[in-house]
């Protein structure tokens, strides 16, 4: 039902796209195809993680057509970053979406910062919404990056389904509307897009404990202390596609959407019985905590000046 639901959505995204023609009306338009997008984001992370089917095979397919057809995001590089993560999550050395690239994400992080992590981490806790307005276009630059790297298992089929995306993603604008027109309507889907998945993302493990080189945990404590469910009802299990129980799906990564709410009282009831820490809060709650963190660890950066 949920992904009948976005590919109707998308579909009369592109049809309304098709009915204005030349209009800024198409402004709305992007808009809305960012919200889908986003849903299609989270459909190619289900797809990956084996929670639709079952076998590989399928699972690759649907993931090839949501990530590159759809998305014009590389699906092979984003499971590999993706696998990483989950083995570690929020490991400073080897949890690639703590990386220091772009910002910082401990103290020590900061002060081994260079080039441009040293210069944003200083007011990262301000200008982490404004940079994930790039966070589309930096998916799609590094697929087309990763496909030169010998870890992708098909990048002359992964390459011709990124460019075909990008052919009726360009195309597609610049024949219907006129260049500045067609310009805007990339900056607000593309922007507005980045934003929602940084908003998806964001509250799940930025601000909870990084692990340091040499820190021992085993699999069940690695999971839950780096991990926040985010609770807010109906609504909120619709926006994050299922992430906010992001605890029980470390746990159980192949686990289906719908089974992760009956998950999350099992696993809850099991943390306190070991006395584990299980850390739940509101959306709203989870953003301040991430920027919060950002700014705390970016202190060194702004003392060094």
């Amino acid at each position: 039902m949920r992904f009948g639901a976005v590919a109707l959505a998308l579909a009369g995204g592109v049809a309304a796209f098709l009915v204005l023609g030349d209009s800024w009306y198409q402004l709305f338009v992007a808009a809305a195809l960012a919200l889908v997008f986003g849903q299609l984001g989270l459909a190619a992370h289900d797809l990956a993680h084996r929670q639709v089917f079952s076998r590989r095979r399928p699972s690759e397919i649907g993931g090839l057509l949501v990530a590159n057809v759809l998305l014009g995001m590389s699906y092979g590089w984003w499971m590999n970053k993706h696998t990483r993560h989950h083995a570690n999550p929020n490991h400073e050395k080897k949890d690639p979406d703590v990386a220091p690239d772009i910002l910082v994400w401990s103290r020590r992080q900061a002060k081994e910062a260079k080039g441009p992590a040293r210069f944003i981490g200083k007011h990262q806790a301000a200008l982490f919404f404004p940079l994930l307005t790039l966070e589309g276009l930096n998916l799609s630059l590094s697929s087309f990056r990763a496909l030169r790297r010998p870890s992708m298992k098909r990048p002359v089929l992964e390459g011709t389904l990124l460019v075909a995306h990008f052919v009726v993603y360009f195309g597609g604008l610049f024949l219907v509307l006129s260049p500045g027109r067609a310009l805007a309507f990339v900056a607000v889907h593309q922007g507005l897009f980045g934003i929602y998945l940084g908003s998806v993302f964001a509250p799940n493990h930025k601000g909870m404990p990084m692990i340091e080189e040499g820190t021992e945990l085993d699999f069940l404590r690695r999971q839950v202390l780096t991990s926040r469910n985010v609770d807010g009802g109906v609504l909120v299990d619709a926006f994050m596609g299922g992430l906010n129980y992001q605890i029980e799906h470390h746990l159980f990564p192949s686990m289906p959407t719908p089974a992760l709410g009956r998950a999350q009282i099992i696993t809850e009831r099991y943390c306190a019985e070991l006395g584990l820490p299980y850390c739940r809060t509101g959306l709203l709650a989870s953003h301040r905590e991430a920027l919060r963190h950002l700014r705390r660890v970016g202190e060194p950066l702004r003392r060094a000046g």
